[in-house]
């Protein structure tokens, strides 16, 4: 008994998920905001480097979950579930500064219906991600447990969303464009937008998997 009393216990997990789902959100909004101010070089090198920073205080958000790991004993849920979901999380992160690294490094020179469609189921993925995350910690009630299941079923189907406008901007891109440099770079965006979404339904699914073994 006494030295149940000393194992160090819970580490505070769900703050740390809040904290980092909250990072997530922040590099959306700022990348949201990248595309939609493209053409003032100015605000894109501000917005591209507020993604830079919120994937940055993500990462360390991570660094802090997996270090806590090693030092607790009784963790709140199972340690399996706790380091899948804080490192698919910090993926959605790392997609999300990948897809602004990428307008730089390939010169992406405007931006397309496509890209601001994307943008925004990416932004509504992440937003219901943090949405489903902060209910977390009190799934053992009943109504939050059905109130964050729904959270995911809504990620599942802004993914399909996502997929459809995806296979739509391939066939445009394939169609229309002539320059096959554009091809390539649009190629490239418009993927790994696409894939923020597939990230962010993982996440959900990994969510699905905690409130079903503990609520």
């Amino acid at each position: 008994m006494f030295f149940g009393k000393l194992l160090p216990r819970d580490g505070n997990f769900f703050e740390m998920f809040n904290q980092h789902a909250d990072r997530i959100v922040e590099a959306a909004h700022a990348f949201s905001q990248l595309v939609a101010n493209y053409n003032d070089v100015q605000l894109r090198e501000k917005y591209n480097q507020d993604v830079d920073d919120a994937e940055r205080a993500a990462d360390r958000v991570t660094h802090e979950v997996n270090r806590a790991l090693h030092k607790t004993f009784i963790t709140p849920i199972d340690r399996e579930q706790i380091h899948g979901l804080i490192n698919t999380m910090d993926d959605v992160a790392d997609l999300i500064q990948d897809s602004a690294e990428t307008m730089a490094l390939y010169d992406v020179r405007h931006m397309t219906d496509e890209i601001t469609r994307l943008t925004d189921l990416s932004v509504r993925c992440c937003e219901r991600v943090r949405d489903a995350v902060k209910l977390l910690d009190k799934i053992a009630d009943h109504g939050t447990a059905e109130a964050a299941l729904k959270t995911c079923e809504e990620i599942d189907k802004l993914e399909s969303d996502a997929d459809r406008v995806m296979r739509s901007a391939m066939s445009k891109l394939f169609r229309e464009e002539p320059d096959v440099r554009e091809v390539i770079k649009l190629k490239a965006i418009y993927e790994l937008l696409e894939t923020i979404t597939d990230k962010c339904e993982d996440v959900a699914n990994l969510i699905e998997g905690i409130i079903l073994e503990n609520s």
